[in-house]
């Protein structure tokens, strides 16, 4: 039996730390920007939010597995093979012999600007075919880890992923603590009812123990407008809700806090940004490590803040997370040190980019 630590995050089970659950895609980016007709040719990559924080969290040292469907082509062999360089167990992924693997191109333009194109090949995909039924993923695979990460993005691809997403999390004994990022892509609820996923990812947020939701989506989603407090109120449920606020931080709203304070606030890091695409997913990875490592609320969102930062440092979703040591370093510095904390590309080699951050870590 294991055990279960003050936060609620079961001990050692199987040897897993986290598993992640969601549809993987090949990407295509483009060689150079411009409109997706005109360019001429693409680089191949890969993508997917919960494979992604299973990659980051690899990367970073702790034991992942990766569940889901691909299909039984070139392009699941692809997403097989590079998420399992990342060091993640890919063991439990299930091959369809049926559906393809989804596939998605995409603008070298900013994902903020109107220029910014997306093309998704994934209806019909072998990961939209996963259920509640053992035969379509390994049910066993998915109660093996210590945390079952989740998101939003599941529940859109199909009635049976939704159905397999409340199953999730639905409160059962013995079931891991199940990490649960909104997610909200509007795009994917298109052809339901009006309204109908922001209800669905409100429910299923409602159902875990550990939620990500951006003040953004928030209020696009459930049009909730009062910032941190606004969103806990509409979210009680989760015995920790973190509220991403964009370029000014994020709070934490969690259990095991000092009597009268409610939350958490930490700044997020002065950065110069390569490209923004995998910061969330980052931001999550870096602070569910430091919730496996029993680390303080401070120092989860700080974790998170250098995970998110190492991200936006590199071109595509994925980045080599910084060494533990030198991660613990910075998260260490006093309030004034992190407030004029700049970091840049290459950061993650050991070398803040401001010079008075640099001494400050290294005390």
């Amino acid at each position: 039996m294991s055990k279960v630590t003050a936060d609620g995050v079961p001990g050692d089970a199987n040897g897993v730390d986290v598993v992640a659950l969601g549809e993987s895609m090949v990407t295509f980016l483009p060689s150079r920007a411009g409109r997706l007709a005109d360019v001429p040719s693409f680089d191949r990559g890969i993508g997917g939010a919960e494979s992604n924080v299973a990659c980051a969290l690899a990367a970073a040292g702790h034991r992942t597995r990766w569940v889901s469907r691909v299909g039984a082509d070139g392009f699941g062999d692809h997403l097989v093979e590079a998420i399992a360089r990342y060091g993640v167990d890919t063991r439990a992924v299930r091959r369809d012999p049926h559906r393809p693997t989804g596939i998605y191109f995409r603008t070298a333009d900013d994902r903020d600007t109107d220029a910014h194109e997306v093309l998704y090949y994934r209806a019909g995909s072998a990961a939209s075919a996963m259920s509640p039924d053992p035969d379509s993923v390994d049910h066993d695979a998915l109660a093996s880890g210590r945390i079952l990460h989740l998101s939003g993005i599941t529940a859109a691809l199909s009635a049976d992923c939704l159905a397999l997403l409340r199953e999730l999390t639905a409160p059962r004994p013995g079931r891991p603590l199940v990490s649960f990022d909104v997610n909200h892509r509007p795009g994917l609820w298109s052809g339901t009812g009006d309204g109908e996923g922001p209800r669905v990812l409100l429910d299923l947020a409602r159902g875990a123990d550990l939620v990500f939701v951006g003040e953004d989506e928030a209020a696009d989603a459930w049009g909730i407008t009062g910032g941190p407090n606004a969103i806990r109120a509409a979210l009680p449920e989760p015995a920790t809700l973190v509220v991403k606020q964009g370029s000014s931080g994020a709070t934490v709203f969690t259990e095991g806090l000092a009597a009268g304070e409610p939350s958490v606030f930490q700044p997020a890091l002065k950065v110069d940004v390569v490209a923004p695409v995998g910061a969330g997913d980052a931001f999550a990875a870096g602070f569910l490590s430091a919730t496996l490592r029993g680390l303080p609320a401070e120092r989860r969102l700080r974790h998170g803040h250098l995970m998110a930062a190492a991200a936006l440092t590199v071109p595509g979703d994925l980045a080599t997370p910084p060494a533990r040591a030198h991660t613990d370093r910075l998260a260490a510095l006093d309030a004034e040190a992190w407030g004029t904390l700049r970091l840049g590309p290459g950061w993650t080699d050991g070398v803040p980019a401001n010079t008075e951050a640099k001494e400050e870590a290294r005390t």
